[in-house]
């Protein structure tokens, strides 16, 4: 059974993004630290582009101070295999094909398995395209993670059945930010996915209030948060954890409720 299953066994998940290098990799490993104290069940950890297409100006900007303070791939390999230490909870990474292949995918994807990062988020590679990826991610046990979008339509239930680990449902049309109504007809979605798989779902992109993530986590296993989080590392800088650990409270409080 794959390990992100364990996100979901106690109650709704909340999953939390960071962008890694932002604004220091010291500061990195404090938040997720503070993150799984308060409750996150699952951390998305991004490691930074130059061109992040998914992601709005919040989370755009985390990557460019990142990668402007010189963070490179190694340096976050190097903090999860120090966050292996004392954290347990399923870590997965996010970021785009072209640094898994400038990188080389192998030699990539096998450092995931060792270091104990336990899947793989690429929001660049579409379904169709994903096989190159996914053969290297079945050899070393690493869950290629899927996404469906609110444009999938007639496409949901093949998505579904080949899920791994847990299925990434976008909330909304356009880039991750933080967003005042969700209007999408998410219920819909979540009901082809489970008739298709018994993986789990999640809800991201525009969540930011702990209501919203009740409702998002009301209709499926759990909600995923980025932008909310990273503004907060934008406000605070290097004073950000106690924060963040706070806000991630809030938000796993309501998830509770």
């Amino acid at each position: 059974m794959s390990n992100i299953r364990k996100a979901f066994e106690n109650g709704k998940a909340f999953i939390a993004f960071i962008t890694c290098g932002d604004p220091d990799l010291e500061t990195t490993a404090e938040v997720v630290r503070e993150a799984v104290k308060n409750g996150a069940d699952l951390i998305e950890l991004g490691i930074p582009f130059s061109d992040p297409t998914a992601e709005g100006p919040v989370i755009q900007g985390a990557n460019a101070r990142a990668l402007s303070a010189g963070v490179t791939t190694d340096d976050i390999f190097a903090l999860v295999k120090e966050l292996r230490r004392d954290i347990s909870i399923p870590l997965v990474f996010m970021t785009y094909a072209n640094v898994v292949f400038s990188y080389g995918s192998e030699r990539f994807i096998s450092t995931c398995k060792q270091i104990g990062i336990d899947g793989l988020i690429l929001p660049d590679v579409p379904f169709e395209e994903k096989e190159e990826f996914l053969s290297l991610c079945k050899k070393y046990g690493v869950d290629l993670i899927s996404l469906i979008a609110p444009t999938s339509e007639n496409r949901i239930a093949m998505i579904a059945k080949e899920a791994e680990g847990f299925l990434y449902i976008v909330s909304s049309l356009g880039v991750t930010g933080m967003r005042s109504e969700i209007t999408t007809d998410l219920s819909s979605i979540v009901k082809v996915v489970r008739e298709n798989t018994d993986v789990p779902c999640a809800i991201g992109f525009g969540i930011s209030t702990p209501e919203q993530a009740k409702k998002m986590a009301d209709i499926s296993d759990g909600a995923i948060v980025g932008t909310a989080i990273i503004k907060l590392l934008e406000k605070h800088g290097k004073d950000a954890p106690k924060h963040v650990g706070s806000y991630i409270k809030s938000m796993k409080d309501a998830l509770r409720r």
